[in-house]
């Protein structure tokens, strides 16, 4: 949960989801999109899958024992080889290394190591450090603490090199270059990409889709919506003929209702989202799943961020 989100943030989100599951039986035994749903808001979804996934595999065919080693939790979908060492170290004290933003820095500070520390040759460099000095006594505890001197001493801008523990085994203090390692990342800069929500209305009930595997948002129901490309400029008619191309029923546009902005990995959206009222039609079956719910009901779906802005508005 705490991937690109704070401590703060994820606070309540990991209370209602371990109120919700309070054990791997429990989250087995649970619907993908119940999960999700708690999920909601946290972004990356995948990690919410992942972690449904792993949790029936433990149930299913692990016997509902938690792998307690590293090759078996990498075994596991989701788990990589930094959290499978968390979890290897912390929970079941194993002598596994870690290595994460924090402790990237600090070991690149420590071996005074100029290159990108992103790259294959920068990776295989750190993990082999962390791999040599991780002890076999209390391993948890030493990786947290490596984590924590990370997080509060070695911070990126302004380490605080007069109060760091390990200030004279540090290579890149000696040598002065402290504040310029490690190597910054090219940043990208964010494509801007304008989409358009339609909120279809049949009756007292508005039409929700759930987006297919493979698309971003994968797993979560949202309104129809699409790429806008026509510079910017949405006529009512254009709009009409759009949603009748993408999904087969002829709609009358109403108001607009809002317009939201989002960022999601590395792209600016700006979202436009109106009414419509159903005139005519079935939906194509390039659509699995789909629902006509009332909006008193949508509160039983996960939405994307944007989605529930928008269902908040109808």
């Amino acid at each position: 949960m705490l991937q690109q989100t704070t401590v703060v943030a994820v606070v309540p989100y990991f209370e209602r989801f371990l109120a919700r599951f309070p054990t791997l039986a429990a989250l087995a035994a649970a619907r993908e999109e119940e999960v999700l749903r708690l999920w909601e808001g946290l972004g990356y979804y995948s990690r919410a899958r992942n972690i449904h996934k792993a949790a029936r595999r433990i149930i299913g065919e692990l016997g509902g024992r938690f792998p307690d080693d590293v090759e078996g939790l990498c075994d596991l979908p989701g788990i990589g080889r930094y959290t499978a060492g968390a979890i290897a170290s912390f929970a079941f004290q194993r002598a596994a290394p870690i290595l994460e933003a924090n402790t990237l820095r600090l070991y690149s500070r420590l071996l005074d190591f100029r290159g990108d520390p992103r790259s294959a040759a920068g990776q295989k460099l750190l993990w082999d450090f962390a791999a040599r000095i991780v002890p076999r006594k209390d391993p948890g505890s030493f990786n947290q603490a490596l984590m924590e001197l990370g997080a509060t001493l070695c911070t990126p801008d302004e380490p605080d090199c007069p109060s760091c523990p390990v200030r004279t085994s540090c290579a890149a203090l000696a040598n002065g270059s402290q504040r310029e390692i490690p190597a910054r990342a090219a940043r990208v800069s964010p494509t801007a990409v304008t989409e358009v929500a339609v909120a279809i209305q049949r009756g007292s009930k508005y039409l929700l889709l759930k987006r297919p595997a493979g698309e971003r948002w994968a797993g979560l129901w949202d309104f129809v919506r699409f790429a806008w490309t026509a510079n910017g400029s949405i006529s009512s008619a254009a709009l009409a003929n759009a949603v009748r191309g993408d999904t087969g029923l002829s709609v009358a546009i109403g108001d607009a209702v809002t317009q939201i902005r989002h960022s999601v990995t590395r792209f600016r959206i700006t979202l436009h989202c109106y009414r419509a009222e159903w005139a005519a039609g079935e939906l194509s079956d390039s659509y699995r799943e789909f629902r006509w719910v009332a909006p008193s009901r949508f509160s039983q779906f996960p939405l994307s961020v944007t989605g529930r802005k928008f269902s908040r508005l109808l």
